[in-house]
C-alpha cells in the first residue's frame, strides 16, 4: 500500500456515520473528527493541497462554500498564497452582492458572493466538504462564472457516488473519500439515505487512486 493510500485511510477512519440524523432515514457524514485530530487533519489538507497541484496548475482564488467549505477553504488559500472567498446563503454577507437560485428536490435555494470579492478573468477553485446531487457545486459554478470569472476546479472531501452529483457540475471535480452504498434515497439538502434490503443503513468508502 502507498504512503498516498494509507493517509487516504487514515482519513477516512476519521470520518465518522451517524444514522437518523438530522431526522430519521439519513446517513450523516461528520468530517469534525477529523478537524479534531492533531496529526489528521495536517494530512487531509496535505492531500488537498495536492490534488489541486496534480489537477490545477493556474488560479488566482479559492472559494468555499457554507458552511464546511469555511473549513478548509481558508487554510488552503494560505497554503498557496492566494485570496479566499466565501460563497453563503442569502442574506448573510453585507454590502451589494450577487446571487445564483438553484432548484432543489421540493423548492429552491440561493448563494450569494460579495459583487467586489472576485475580479474579471480570476481562475477559481472551490472547495466543499461533501458532493451529494451536485445542484450546490453546479449553482457556485454559475455564479463565479456570472462574475466574470472561471472555475477550474472543484475539490471535496467526500462524494456519494450513487447520487451522480459530478454528472452536475461543469468543471473538472475530485474527491478524496467516495462512498458507495446498496440502495439510496433522496432526502433533500446534501443529506442521503443509505439503505440495504433489510432497511438497516449501510455504506462503504471507496478511495480513489492517485
Amino acid at each position: 500500500m502507498s504512503n498516498y493510500e494509507e493517509q487516504l485511510k487514515l482519513v477516512a477512519s476519521r470520518i465518522v456515520s451517524y444514522p437518523d440524523f438530522p431526522k430519521k432515514g439519513v446517513l450523516f457524514r461528520d468530517i469534525f473528527p477529523v478537524l479534531r485530530d492533531a496529526q489528521v487533519f495536517p494530512i487531509l489538507i496535505a492531500l488537498l493541497e495536492n490534488s489541486i497541484r496534480e489537477s490545477c496548475c493556474d488560479f488566482d482564488v479559492i472559494v468555499g462554500l457554507e458552511s464546511r467549505g469555511f473549513l478548509i477553504g481558508p487554510v488552503i488559500a494560505l497554503r498557496f498564497g492566494v485570496p479566499f472567498v466565501p460563497v453563503r446563503k442569502v442574506g448573510k454577507l453585507p454590502g451589494n452582492t450577487v446571487k445564483v437560485t438553484y432548484d432543489l428536490e421540493y423548492g429552491s435555494d440561493s448563494f450569494e458572493a460579495q459583487a467586489d470579492s472576485i475580479k474579471n478573468y480570476s481562475k477559481v477553485i472551490i472547495v466543499d466538504d461533501l458532493l451529494a446531487t451536485g445542484g450546490s457545486l453546479a449553482a457556485s459554478c454559475k455564479l463565479i462564472e456570472s462574475m466574470g470569472a472561471s472555475v477550474q476546479l472543484c475539490l471535496v472531501i467526500i462524494e456519494l457516488l450513487d447520487l451522480k452529483g459530478a454528472a452536475k457540475v461543469p468543471v473538472p471535480l475530485k474527491s478524496l473519500v467516495q462512498y458507495t452504498s446498496v440502495s439510496q434515497t433522496l432526502c433533500g439538502g446534501t443529506l442521503v439515505c443509505l439503505q440495504d434490503a433489510s432497511g438497516s443503513t449501510k455504506s462503504e468508502p471507496v478511495l480513489p487512486s492517485q
